[in-house]
């Protein structure tokens, strides 16, 4: 679709968008699996897959690394601490932060989760085939670290 100003800008080929399209398409899909499973959000899916990726984690810690706001994440973890999925502790160094970590339920369900995530990744595979999808995978971690790296040398 052309812009309607005439400015010669199609946001249609804008890959900004596009990869937000093709974000939100893949995440739909996916998230129709822990909705229907678990009845989780698509926060509270992410908290638990970085709290089940990298270990105990502070709130703020997820925030950054999964791109999350923090009123957000807060919602999703009294939720998910309230299904016994993930437990708080306090820092001993400042007791204003809390450390988040899955319990052994919710180590459970991160594990049931990730193999339903690999089975979506292998039919991913197999619907785009697996040479064009590794070669996404690769330009999507050199976009990454492109921007990664621009964002590094401005601080």
């Amino acid at each position: 679709m052309r812009d309607v100003d005439g400015s010669g800008f199609d946001l249609d080929g804008f890959l900004p968008y596009l990869l937000n399209q093709a974000a939100e398409a893949s995440s739909h899909s996916f998230a129709e699996i822990y909705r229907r499973d678990y009845g989780m959000t698509r926060t509270q899916w992410r908290v638990m897959a970085n709290l089940g990726r990298f270990g105990s984690l502070s709130a703020s810690d997820i925030c950054r690394t999964a791109h999350i706001d923090k009123t957000k994440v807060s919602r999703a973890v009294a939720q998910l601490e309230g299904w016994g999925y993930l437990t708080r502790s306090k820092v001993e160094a400042d007791k204003r932060r809390e450390m988040l970590a899955l319990t052994r339920d919710g180590q459970v369900v991160f594990a049931r989760l990730g193999a339903q995530a690999l089975a979506f990744q292998a039919e991913l595979a197999q619907r785009l085939g697996a040479e064009r999808l590794a070669m996404l995978d690769t330009l999507l971690r050199d976009l990454i670290n492109l921007h990664r790296s621009a964002d590094d040398a401005g601080q």
